[in-house]
């Protein structure tokens, strides 16, 4: 596929993978799943589906991720919403990309199909619902990425700032992947 949404957009693809994965016992990047760690899984599926370039925002864990530009949040801390100002700053400031397509690099069920079903939705905002239930990939127009950045905060994304909004497109993926976290490490880790 040579371009990530309809028409000729560009659409950077992001994976936020700051967190330390408490729960999971250990931050979730570094993480092998069938042979291939989290990160670099969700790197080759945004490649795959056409975003270019792919933004890593690493923090509880750093290390090297192939094929995508690794940014680190010192503040991690904070939650989810430091790493999305800090991903969709990078976007504006070193990208022509018309839209950011955020996901999650804990979402081993995700296919390149689903991103770029998202990818290519029409309208500005699109969001990946699964079985009816929100979730990730998002994708977030270039103009409204100020006001993004202005009203996220803590371990909330973007939820809060597309609730009741009605220019955004809901894309079922729930035939094409699975959009269940992994929260727990499987028990042979």
């Amino acid at each position: 596929m040579s371009d990530a949404s309809a028409g000729s957009a560009k659409v950077a693809g992001v994976v936020l993978a700051a967190g330390e994965g408490r729960r999971f016992g250990g931050p979730k990047a570094p993480y092998v799943h069938e042979d291939e760690r989290l990160v670099d899984r969700s790197v080759r599926l945004l490649r795959e589906a056409g975003c270019d370039p792919v933004f890593v925002i690493l923090g509880a864990w750093e290390g090297s991720v192939d094929d995508a530009l690794v940014i680190v949040n010192h503040g991690w801390e904070e939650g989810m919403g430091s790493s999305l100002r800090i991903a969709l700053k990078w976007v504006n400031a070193t990208t022509e990309a018309d839209h950011a397509l955020i996901t999650l690099v804990d979402l081993p069920g995700l296919t390149t199909q689903a991103i770029a079903r998202v990818a290519q939705a029409p309208g500005d905002f699109a969001v990946a619902t699964f079985d009816g239930e929100r979730g990730h990939p998002v994708r977030i127009p270039r103009a409204r990425f100020r006001d993004l950045i202005d009203s996220v905060s803590g371990d909330e994304g973007a939820r809060s700032f597309l609730t009741g909004r009605d220019d955004v497109e809901f894309i079922e993926l729930g035939d094409v992947a699975d959009g269940r976290d992994m929260d727990e490490a499987p028990s042979a880790r």
